[in-house]
């Protein structure tokens, strides 16, 4: 799902030279030389004794347990406790030969209604030569918070194996050029082009030119007509990312300045999409996708696997602030490690040093690779950016952490596909009081579709929470908007817009969750600010799904505070950060 990654705006350019900041690099890490073996042999020394044990058999008692009949809902897959019904048929012969046949026949009955209702198909003879895609009926139970069933589902989707489209790339050649002024812009001539006849005249322009504040809207009004008067819509959630359906042929285009890619399921309407934007523009054809805006595109399509990877921008970025030959970190942020403006230069000379040290402009670095494939970074970069106008030698060094960690995950692939049904997934976390400046709690959401993180955000809450609660509360409510958001941008693109029904999002906390799902007055909760409850109107008219999750299988756990080395691994890998050899 390349195209929900689309709608976030990149820079192209992060990186600026700083010589003094080199030099004062190479000195920094000179120091941090002369510090850091013994923690790094301490580290180490606890990574053995951590295999150690985990290779050592476990004792277990043999007496025979029985699980009470409240836990029917809960099934144990390699020791991870999932919220799945073991009741769910997975077919249709499963349904009418359960138990709950007519609880079944009647969910279908009504979603058979709803595609009637709806004028989704019409019945007619199949056509010579056409080979039809196969349907499956997917079953569901909704229960309440107490795992008591309320509702049976039946949902009808396509086996389309999601989806498997071409993606191509193309450039756009001087696209500021292209845009329309609608005021009257005068300019000198350029030196070293003045004629004697024309000395002292000056250049009106008519059409944006590269440097002028309104260029890159101007092109972008320009591409906007142009493309809609080839037939394509524009995204009502997300204004970069075009539509065009004929009849079951699909096709999108993602704009970004003067990057394009084409995305559908039928080659000739792609050539066709090409050959008319090269007779609008002047267009450079770079193939089949494979590095746009420092990503690379990575497919393995005879497993319908796409990931997507920064390993070379990163390289840069170590580059830039000499860290190639830095050790590698094993973690983004240590666990126990507390920054806080205490942690700021005190003294002239302290200021004076730090303000050589290019503080704000690796986070910059840092902060591109967080947006487009790394949620990993997410929590760490929180932190660490709070401190750019007065940073001190502590924060410089949990930046430096963070970009050891990148050298050693720098070839990791942000993937998405390998799952047979598509649902839209999220988690929310939050870490009570983490701000020592302020005592505010940390938030944290990230949705996954398809395998993969598509959408995550961690950040530092608005108001004081006085209770974990309260702060759950709060991170649930900022995760059910982008929830609505995420339902509305996949429901707009039309090519399933059933995977959009159930959004469903995952908590933790038992406080949080009755107060969202069954609102309640409480002593402990009456003050929280009306705009936090949003999130009961959206759960009450069925945007979003708010489901209880285990704190062991919550992934968003990572974007709140620092983990353990394993813990950390495991939730990383469930949001789809893994390594070519690891993909299955």
């Amino acid at each position: 799902m390349f195209v929900a990654r689309t709608g976030v705006f990149l820079e192209k350019e992060f990186l600026t030279n700083s010589g003094k900041g080199r030099n004062i690099e190479l000195e920094e890490v000179q120091q941090q030389q002369d510090i850091e073996p013994e923690v790094e042999e301490i580290s180490q020394e606890v990574e053995e004794n951590s295999t150690d044990l985990e290779t050592e058999p476990l004792r277990r008692s043999t007496r025979e347990r029985h699980e009470p009949e409240r836990y029917g809902f809960l099934v144990t897959t390699h020791g991870d406790v999932l919220l799945v019904d073991q009741d769910e048929p997975r077919t249709y012969q499963e349904a009418v030969s359960s138990p709950d046949l007519e609880k079944w026949l009647e969910a279908m009955r009504s979603e058979m209604d709803s595609m009637s209702d709806n004028k989704v198909w019409t019945l007619v003879e199949p056509p010579e030569g056409v080979k039809p895609i196969g349907c499956k009926w997917v079953f569901k139970k909704k229960t309440d918070m107490d795992g008591n069933v309320q509702t049976y589902k039946g949902r009808l989707v396509p086996k389309a194996a999601f989806h498997d489209y071409e993606i191509w790339q193309m450039d756009v050649k001087t696209a500021f050029l292209n845009g329309k002024l609608e005021e009257d812009v005068y300019m000198t001539q350029p030196e070293g082009f003045v004629t004697p006849e024309n000395a002292g005249k000056v250049c009106k322009l008519q059409r944006s030119i590269y440097g002028l504040k309104q260029a890159s809207r101007s092109w972008n009004l320009r591409f906007n007509e142009a493309i809609q008067e080839f037939g394509f819509i524009r995204n009502e959630d997300e204004p970069c990312v075009y539509k065009k359906f004929s009849g079951s042929i699909v096709s999108f285009l993602i704009l970004y300045v003067d990057d394009i890619l084409i995305i559908g399921n039928d080659i000739p309407t792609l050539q066709s999409i090409k050959t008319w934007l090269s007779s609008c523009f002047s267009m450079k054809d770079l193939g089949e996708a494979e590095y746009i805006l420092g990503v690379k595109i990575y497919r393995d399509r005879s497993r319908r696997l796409l990931g997507l990877s920064q390993s070379t921008y990163i390289d840069k970025v170590l580059n830039r602030y000499s860290m190639e030959e830095s050790k590698r970190g094993f973690l983004p942020m240590r666990h126990g490690i507390s920054l806080s403006k205490e942690m700021c230069p005190s003294t002239p000379q302290e200021r004076k040093r730090m303000s050589q040290i290019p503080y704000a402009s690796a986070i910059g670095s840092i902060m591109y690779a967080m947006i487009c494939t790394r949620p990993d970074l997410s929590y760490a970069l929180s932190m660490t950016s709070r401190y750019q106008a007065n940073p001190g030698e502590c924060h410089w060094t949990a930046v430096k952490n963070i970009l050891k960690y990148l050298r050693r995950t720098k070839d990791v692939f942000l993937v998405y596909g390998g799952e047979e049904e598509l649902r839209i997934k999220g988690y929310t976390d939050a870490s009570f009081q983490t701000d020592k400046d302020d005592s505010r709690s940390q938030s944290g959401f990230v949705f996954c579709l398809n395998g993969g993180a598509v959408s995550w955000k961690s950040s530092k809450q608005d108001t004081v929470a006085d209770s974990t609660t309260e702060a759950e509360y709060i991170a649930a409510s900022e995760a059910a908007k982008e929830a609505v958001w995420i339902k509305k941008f996949i429901t707009e693109l039309g090519v399933i817009p059933s995977i959009a029904d159930d959004v469903y999002l995952y908590c933790d906390n038992n406080g949080a969750f009755a107060q969202a799902k069954e609102p309640r007055s409480h002593q402990q909760s009456k003050h929280i600010l009306r705009h936090f409850h949003l999130i009961r109107e959206i759960v009450d008219r069925g945007d979003v799904e708010i489901c209880k999750v285990h704190t062991d299988d919550n992934i968003a756990d990572p974007l709140t505070k620092p983990l353990a080395q394993l813990k950390h691994d495991r939730h990383t890998e469930s949001l789809g950060i893994r390594y070519v050899s690891d993909w299955s």
